[in-house]
């Protein structure tokens, strides 16, 4: 897991400036502290962060190989599979990332195809004079492009290219828009004017300061339900899990993984216990409150019946309000999931013991887990309606203007997602696989691991458990109200003490319970930031937080304080000054 950038610069520009790509460099840094490198030839530059995990002595970037230059974050997990399939290459370095260099020389940018990890890669071919860009299928490893003066910079975090200057910060009404109703934006265009991912799966072809073409891999399997039973879908997906997690746990430092007690990541450690000698180093986060106790005690219970040594942390209240604009100054690519929360003091934690994490992003689209599944799948006649219908300011009368834009990029991802012969479930998992998996999930994933140089990694997402599990007939996915259905009945065969079908007790983050105990404070403070004035009336703003009576109300509360906190580090420039309440004050 590493930090990358570059400029790629119009024939007539001035050569990259060596203070900028020093700028890139510092700012990754944070994302690949063991080493740095770069690479200038004639108007392009590549620069490298990197986190060593695979080949920890000769795995530095840049990689060369002939006319090619390579720099990669993230990780080829069948890196040994391609080795052995190219006989004849003379390998300078043991690296998972070496192997797609001879393979791009070989196969051109069709090489890809053939990858199985994570990864977003720079190609610098010099003899073509054109800079390849592209991010593996399922999106979980980030990376962003800007036009600028004379050319084209990319990198792994927006914040790079704002730090440095390439980019001026600047909001994208519409994306605030998303921001505010979904808690995650949509699409290619960020939230920053001018500033663009690579969607899950692009390849981007680029020259003399511009984009040439784009191509993409799906990442979500097509075609409708197979034709399969019970015992045929249990042993095909036993051996994929298997495969995938045998896949990921491939690493030259230590790993653990991330465990809530919840089917996921109990699937996860029954499947490492199997294929480890060693105990398994399993995390826990939990909360200071009476309601979270079911899910650590039935973590607890999961850890002990695998002999897995595990490490539980408890978070209060006065953590969050110390951290929290730290918190959300990681999370450039904005996403107001609370989740960021456990996700961020775990990873930090995590870190005094290991480089690499196994998490379980991914299950809940895989394998149809969602509780809006049901509703979506049902037709309108027997109460179904369609995902992300309801905005969180909608009726609340906070905001100046009423967002009117906000469902534009769910309902693009809803065309995409209605391939023929799908299912009415298989087509809510795909939407969720084209936005909220890889703009909230995965981006939380990778912010809040990265803030502390701990590389995530999410076996769900990997080609053959897609293949084998997602178009599984819906009987097998959903069942008696319950979704995962395949996976609760091979997780009741091989770790039955999770208990995979009792009643779900939650894992949730009491945000709600602690704003609402701070309401009073907390309201001015939100309501009088450039950021929040701009878009909300302070009044009601300051009466949202005085008097929160249900759920949603403390949700908009969240995603207020979320956005003053977010517009004041990445819009004003402004770093976290102490806690949340100092940082709300400074001027």
């Amino acid at each position: 897991m590493c930090g990358i950038a570059g400029l790629i610069l119009s024939s007539g520009a001035p050569p990259p400036d060596p203070a900028t790509l020093s700028k890139l460099i510092d700012r990754l840094h944070h994302r690949g502290p063991d080493s740095a490198g770069h690479a200038v030839v004639g108007r392009v530059a590549l620069v490298h962060n990197r986190l060593a995990i695979i080949d920890l002595v000769t795995g530095d970037q840049p990689l060369f190989a002939g006319p090619a230059t390579l720099i990669c974050n993230g990780e080829i997990y069948n890196y040994r599979e391609l080795r052995a399939t190219m006989s004849g290459v003379s390998f300078a370095t043991n690296s998972d990332c070496e192997p797609p260099l001879h393979l791009w020389l070989r196969d051109g940018a069709d090489f890809a195809e053939q990858l199985r990890g994570m990864y977003s890669i720079a190609i610098h071919e010099r003899t073509q004079r054109t800079v390849t860009l592209m991010r593996d299928p399922f999106g979980i490893k980030p990376l962003y492009i800007a036009q600028i003066r004379h050319g084209l910079a990319f990198a792994s975090e927006p914040q790079a290219l704002l730090e440095t200057g390439l980019v001026p910060r600047s909001v994208r009404p519409a994306a605030r828009e998303e921001l505010l109703q979904l808690q995650f934006t949509t699409g290619a265009e960020t939230i920053f004017e001018g500033i663009q991912r690579l969607l899950p799966g692009e390849t981007l072809t680029c020259s003399d300061g511009h984009v040439l073409n784009r191509r993409r891999i799906c990442h979500v399997p097509a075609g409708g339900p197979e034709n399969i039973d019970e015992d045929a879908a249990l042993a095909r997906l036993d051996e994929a899990l298997e495969a995938s997690v045998d896949l990921h746990q491939r690493s030259d430092v230590p790993y653990g993984m991330f465990l809530s007690g919840g089917v996921n990541s109990a699937a996860l450690i029954a499947l490492m216990a199997r294929l480890n000698s060693a105990p398994v180093l399993a995390f826990t986060a939990g909360f200071d409150v009476p309601e979270a106790a079911g899910e650590r005690d039935r973590a607890a219970a999961i850890a002990r019946a695998v002999g897995a040594r595990h490490e539980a942390i408890e978070i209060n209240e006065a953590m969050v309000w110390q951290h929290l604009p730290e918190i959300v100054a990681c999370m450039d690519d904005p996403a107001a999931d609370y989740a960021i929360i456990p996700t961020w003091f775990l990873a930090r934690r995590a870190r005094q013991d290991v480089k690499v994490v196994l998490s379980g992003e991914g299950g809940d689209e895989i394998f149809a887990g969602h509780p809006r599944y049901r509703t979506a799948m049902r037709p309108w006649w027997l109460g179904g309606r369609a995902m992300y219908v309801r905005g969180s300011f909608d009726r609340l009368n906070v905001l100046r203007s009423r967002p009117t834009a906000w469902r534009d990029g769910i309902t693009a991802a809803e065309v995409r997602a209605a391939e023929n012969g799908r299912s009415r479930l298989a087509t809510a998992q795909a939407i969720d696989m084209i936005d909220w998996l890889p703009h909230n999930l995965l981006l939380a994933l990778d912010r809040c691991l990265m803030a502390h140089a701990v590389e995530g990694r999410t076996p769900f997402l990997d080609r053959g458990v897609a293949a084998a599990a997602f178009r599984l007939p819906d009987g097998l996915k959903m069942r008696d109200g319950l979704g995962k259905w395949i996976l609760r009945k091979w997780l009741e065969k091989n770790l039955p003490i999770a208990r995979p079908f009792a009643p779900k007790e939650g894992f949730t983050v009491p945000v709600g319970t602690w704003i609402k105990g701070q309401g009073t404070r907390l309201g001015p403070l939100v309501a009088a930031q450039p950021g929040v004035a701009e878009i909300a009336h302070p009044d009601r703003v300051v009466a949202l937080f005085r008097d929160i009576r249900r759920w949603r109300d403390g949700f908009a509360a969240w995603k207020l304080l979320f956005y003053a906190l977010w517009h004041r580090r990445h819009i004003l420039g402004l770093p976290p000054v102490g806690d949340v309440f100092d940082t709300l004050n400074a001027e």
